[in-house]
């Protein structure tokens, strides 16, 4: 995600469902609520430091309004595989995330 929008309480706001829920790779359980306060301070937000790389983007369609979203990250030097569910609940809100999970991948197993 670029920066600008993670660092915009106002633009994250759009991508996020209200009921979204994730269990980042630290294992951490996370709201809405809370991403929205933590994300513009995350490392990752800022335009000149570390940004998220991601690759391997599969998208697989469960049901109308569903998505299953995979793909992989490399951030400073760490590697996770992530999984994430978009709904569309009407064509005013759009797509929004509405689940994410996040997993360390060691290196030997990269």
């Amino acid at each position: 995600m670029d920066p600008a929008v993670r660092a915009s309480r106002a633009l994250f706001e759009r991508l996020l469902d209200p009921e979204f829920v994730e269990v980042g790779s630290s294992g951490r359980r996370y709201t809405y609520e809370d991403m929205l306060a933590w994300l513009p301070e995350h490392p990752g937000s800022s335009r000149s430091g570390p940004r998220y790389r991601p690759s391997a983007i599969e998208g697989v369609f469960l049901a109308p309004g569903l998505i299953h979203l995979t793909y992989e990250t490399d951030f400073d030097g760490r590697h996770a595989r992530r999984s994430s569910l978009w709904r569309k609940r009407s064509e005013e809100t759009g797509w929004r995330m509405y689940y994410h999970q996040g997993t360390p991948v060691p290196p030997e197993a990269a």
